[in-house]
């Protein structure tokens, strides 16, 4: 085929997709909106069906390891749902009285999602479900790895809508294998855009002309001070980065210990299966052989990531990743940028203000607006953690990955997409959610009329400032 022929493609595809949407919202219904987000959850979670998509995305990208994708699958999906049990996103959703306000919720219309070969069955499951919740239909473009399984799941999701007469095409994907124009195509026609993954990617999404929500690269920065309890720190950031093998753009890439407690910490962190290494250079060389990242040493499991460094021998038994003791910041210093790897860099600092300086340079250096993690009993410490750095969320006594996203301990939405906000390039500061996949129409009456007197607004400032 050729490269119009799967334009071509891209846009026949779209056009069944608006049609079948058209076709749901006409005939929509809260009920028919929910039942269609249930079957598409459900065709994730069925434990069968859950290990198989876990199985074939680690065989197929290389990425990651079975058991974590398996309890990635279960839980972002049930957390999720339970997000979006009680959601209105069907009729009138809010009348107030007050304003004379009306709003009725509207679908947007065909979703364009580009999904990441790092969870190419999570992240489309999760886009799918909130698209279906607000009435949207969706076509998916994932990565050139992720198209088995997302292929396999869009089949289960087809086979759960058989069940309940549900139209086929509200859910679809970019055909066959992915290119930069078939998704630039996708891209230029939706309804709407949603992102994750390259920053190349977000940043054609943003100039494709097609509103979009697109996140920002990650790049996890984490404090430890002098008043937490450094065994159970040890074991939630060992827990964390190791999750799927370091996959998530929620892994701790660094962690920032203070001074008075840096030994103490590190002896925690032994405990817990993190091994720290204190000659950089061979690190380096060996993680960035050709000025990229080893291949071999991304997103994979210990014992292999270990003997790809050549390091198999110079570890305790039962290492469950390294912490590699560094000073540096910045391109030169390619320790303090995003790994993807089971290595985080391991930062000495002064004293808390020593961390914080320490932390804003690595965020400003990459991850800016993504967020930041602190292990610490000092609630001024968290306070000005949130103030002095360029970032969306401040992740307090809590394993990074499993918190980031929204978890069953926190308030956070359940997703896999962060905004990072104006600091990270992006429209949106928060977790993408069901909200961005819906639109309102208001309806607004008159009410009685609400003018203040010029002296109301601005006696005060007339007293400080004078008229």
């Amino acid at each position: 085929m050729t490269v119009l022929d799967d334009i071509a493609e891209v846009e026949a595809i779209v056009a069944s997709a608006r049609d079948a949407q058209r076709r749901f919202e006409a005939n929509g219904s809260q009920v028919r909106y929910d039942r269609a987000a249930q079957a598409a959850a459900w065709a994730i979670m069925e434990p069968s069906r859950n290990t198989h998509l876990a199985e074939l995305a680690v065989q197929t990208t290389g990425l990651g390891n079975v058991p974590d994708k398996i309890t990635k699958n279960h839980r972002k999906t049930l957390g999720l749902m339970r997000d979006i049990a009680d959601a209105k996103t069907y009729g009138v959703i809010s009348e107030n009285a007050q304003t004379g306000i009306t709003e009725i919720a509207r679908p947007i219309g065909v979703i364009g999602a580009v999904v990441p070969s790092t969870n190419p069955a999570a992240t489309p499951a999760n886009n799918i479900i909130n698209a279906l919740k607000c009435g949207n239909a969706i076509v998916l473009s994932p990565s050139p790895k992720g198209v088995p399984a997302c292929e396999v799941l869009i089949g289960y999701i087809h086979a759960e809508f058989g069940k309940i007469g549900e139209d086929h095409d509200l859910v679809q994907m970019v055909p066959g294998k992915g290119s930069k124009e078939k998704t630039q195509r996708l891209l230029e026609i939706s309804d709407l855009i949603v992102v994750t993954g390259s920053q190349n990617n977000v940043k054609r999404a943003y100039t494709s002309g097609t509103p979009a929500l697109a996140v920002g690269a990650g790049n996890v920065t984490v404090i430890v001070d002098e008043t937490c309890d450094l065994d159970a720190t040890a074991e939630k950031i060992t827990a964390s980065k190791t999750f799927d093998n370091a996959t998530s753009c929620s892994s701790e890439n660094s962690i920032v210990v203070l001074d008075a407690i840096y030994d103490d910490f590190i002896a925690a962190l032994a405990r817990a299966g993190g091994a720290t290494i204190t000659d950089e250079a061979s690190i380096v060389t060996k993680l960035w052989p050709d000025g990229h990242l080893n291949r071999s040493v991304i997103a994979q499991d210990a014992d292999k990531m270990l003997q790809a460094l050549g390091m198999e021998n110079d570890v305790p038994a039962g290492t469950k990743f390294l912490a590699v003791e560094t000073k540096g910041i910045g391109p030169d210093h390619p320790l303090s940028g995003e790994k993807l790897s089971l290595i985080a860099a391991l930062y000495r600092a002064d004293d808390f203000e020593h961390a914080l300086k320490t932390t804003r340079e690595i965020v400003a250096f990459q991850g800016a607006g993504h967020s930041v993690g602190i292990h610490s009993d000092n609630a001024d410490h968290v306070n000005q953690l949130a103030n002095a750095v360029p970032t969306c969320r401040v992740i307090v006594n809590q394993a990074h990955t499993f918190a980031t996203g929204g978890s069953f301990t926190n308030g956070m939405p359940f997703s896999l997409s962060m905004g990072c906000g104006s600091w990270g390039g992006n429209s949106i500061d928060d977790n993408v959610h069901w909200k961005h996949f819906m639109q309102t129409t208001k309806i607004i009456r008159e009410i009685p009329a609400r003018e203040p007197k010029v002296e109301d607004i601005f006696a005060g400032y007339w007293d400080a400032a004078g008229r």
